[in-house]
Parts: structure tokens; C-alpha cells; sequence
């Protein structure tokens, strides 16, 4: 069988849920599938659910499951691809987790490994918003903020792997304790979680808000972004204040990537932005624009939402198997 007529499967690992797909080599996706993560379970205990989920959607793709040539997975956190290890999951509590070997072991498949937004940053470069720049950079914003980085159409990952950690860019020295235990970080300011965490602060205080009856109303324990766009759509001025305050730290993020790497292209995703689309999008524009250092004549830098959504990552690492595995770009044919 020519590669060009099999099939990847592409995993993204998340803390909450996890993602795949089955892309074929004109990046088309023929199935998908997706369940809760349930990181309680453990390392292994979670590989063997992405294990589940992967025959599930072979299952799914029927006579076609025989041309699937491999899996990609996009985990969270810090990863040796070349290993195929975990090397360290806060949001999962994984360190050193052989996850590629015990997942090819269980699937009978060559498994590839890189981590989630890296994954979301390829999908989005080769066939989503960022198609035709040379130069990107990806910002996802939910429960955290990860990043990933693409010069000169090659994924960086830096000297250590670690590169695209940009929710760990300080944005305000002694700002809010982040995740990471450490103040003033993006993530700790602008996530979903860091909203989430002023909102009860502030409720707490005496401040009026919707967001606690929105919250009972529609069943949820968390702020999700769905309360987000339904308290901004009954007119909350304290939701209406956080999520501008949280803009202004993303804008100055971007501006900030902007002057040090200099893209073509910066794509925002993540659960809000494909919920908010541009009320989202278009104040984190504004603050960038007023702060990126560029000659006026020469061409702006594209700042986009994601296209791909919820399959980004997914998307992304079954992309990065296809040039791994299979050794060919999955929309060259």
C-alpha cells in the first residue's frame, strides 16, 4: 500500500478530555472521537483510555482502520519526542511517562510523541489559519495558556524541548500566583482558570455578578467559557471587566512574541476564542497592534483565530506522525 493512500490517527491529551482523529493524507478527517481524560486514574490508567479511544475510532473507520499507518499524540507539558517520554505533566501529575512505547506496545502501531499545543500549532500551519506563513506563532487559551512556535516552516522546540511556554511569560512581576507557583504569569492573569479565580474573589467581596446563578442554571461547577459568553450576553459588567482585563495581559503577550520573533502570523484558539470569536479576539488585536515594534511600511503580522477548533491538536499530531512516520507532508498529495 503507497503512504500516500494510509491513514493517521491523532491523539490531543488534554487534562480534562482527549481528542482523536483519523487524517487521511489529503488532511481530510474521516472519524473522530472523544471522552474524559480522568488524570486520577494515573499514567497508566489514562494511556490505557487513549488506548480504548484509539480502537474505538478504528472501529469507527471499518475496513479503512487497515491503512491507519500510525498514531500521533500531543501531550501536555514537557516531552522528549525523540523518546517518546513524558517528562513532566503538572496538570496531569505524569513525570517521565514512557507514553509512546506503552501505547504502541497496546495499539500494535508506531506511535510518535509531542506535546498538545505544539500538536495545535502544526495543525493550524498546515491546514488551518496559519496556512502560507513561513513564520507562526500559536496561543491557546483555556483551563492554561501553552504556545507553539514555527520558524522558517519547521516546529522549534527549542534546545531542551520546552520551547512555546508562553502562558509562563511574565506579564506582571509579584501579579497573581500561577499554576506554576510562581507570580505574574500569563496563565496565572489570562486563562480561563485565572477569570475564573477573580470571579469568585470578587463575588466573595460583596461584588454583584450573574456568573453564580448563570453557573446553577445551566448545571455547571465551573466557569466555562459557554457562562463566560451567556453572563457577557445578559450584560454582567464584573464578567464584562475580567475578560477585558484578561485581553489587555493577552495583547501585551502577543506583542511581546511579536517583537521577539517576528511571524507572519499569530493564531489565537482555544475554548474561548472559538466560543467569543472576535468580541475575543479583536481587543487582543487592538492592545498587540498599539505595542508591536514594526516599520509602518513594511507588511502587519496576520492576527487570527484558530480554524480548526476543537481538532487542532489532534489534527496537528496526526500531521506531525505523518512527517515522521510516513515521511511526507499529509497535503502534498
Amino acid at each position: 500500500m503507497g503512504k500516500k493512500c494510509g491513514l493517521m490517527v491523532g491523539v490531543d491529551l488534554g487534562g480534562t478530555s482527549m481528542t482523536a482523529v483519523a487524517l487521511d493524507a489529503r488532511g481530510r478527517v474521516l472519524a473522530s472521537r472523544k471522552r474524559s481524560t480522568r488524570p486520577e486514574l494515573g499514567p497508566e490508567g489514562v494511556t490505557l483510555r487513549i488506548a480504548a479511544t484509539v480502537r474505538k475510532l478504528l472501529k469507527d473507520l471499518g475496513k479503512k482502520s487497515k491503512r491507519v499507518q500510525g498514531i500521533g499524540i500531543g501531550a501536555p507539558g514537557t516531552v522528549d519526542p525523540e523518546k517518546g517520554v513524558v517528562l513532566y505533566a503538572p496538570n496531569l501529575g505524569w513525570q517521565d511517562h514512557p507514553l509512546a512505547e506503552m501505547l504502541s506496545r497496546l495499539l500494535r502501531l508506531p506511535v510518535t510523541l509531542d506535546n498538545d499545543v505544539n500538536g495545535g500549532a502544526v495543525g493550524e500551519h498546515v491546514l488551518g489559519s496559519g496556512q502560507g506563513a513561513a513564520n507562526l506563532v500559536a496561543i491557546f487559551v483555556g483551563t492554561g495558556i501553552g504556545g507553539g512556535v514555527i520558524l522558517d516552516n519547521r516546529l522549534y522546540h527549542g534546545s531542551c524541548g520546552g520551547a512555546g511556554e508562553v502562558g509562563h511569560i511574565k506579564i506582571l512581576a509579584g501579579g497573581p500566583l500561577c499554576g506554576c507557583g510562581r507570580k505574574g504569569c500569563a496563565e496565572g492573569m489570562a486563562s480561563r482558570t485565572a477569570m475564573e479565580r477573580d470571579m469568585r474573589q470578587a463575588v466573595d467581596s460583596g461584588r454583584p455578578s450573574l456568573v453564580p446563578d448563570i453557573m446553577a442554571r445551566m448545571g455547571r461547577e465551573r466557569m466555562t467559557s459557554r457562562v463566560i459568553q451567556e453572563a457577557l450576553r445578559e450584560g454582567d459588567p464584573l464578567m464584562r471587566e475580567i475578560l477585558e482585563r484578561a485581553q489587555n495581559c493577552l495583547g501585551l503577550l502577543v506583542a511581546s512574541l511579536v517583537n521577539l520573533l517576528d511571524p507572519d502570523c499569530v493564531v489565537i484558539g482555544g475554548g474561548i476564542a472559538d466560543r467569543l470569536k472576535d468580541e475575543f479576539l479583536e481587543p487582543i488585536r487592538a492592545k498587540a497592534v498599539r505595542h508591536i515594534l514594526r516599520a509602518p511600511q513594511l507588511k502587519p503580522v496576520r492576527i487570527v483565530p484558530s480554524r480548526l477548533g476543537d481538532h487542532a491538536g489532534s489534527i496537528g499530531a496526526a500531521v506531525i506522525a505523518w512527517n515522521r512516520l510516513a515521511g511526507i507532508n499529509p497535503v502534498d498529495s
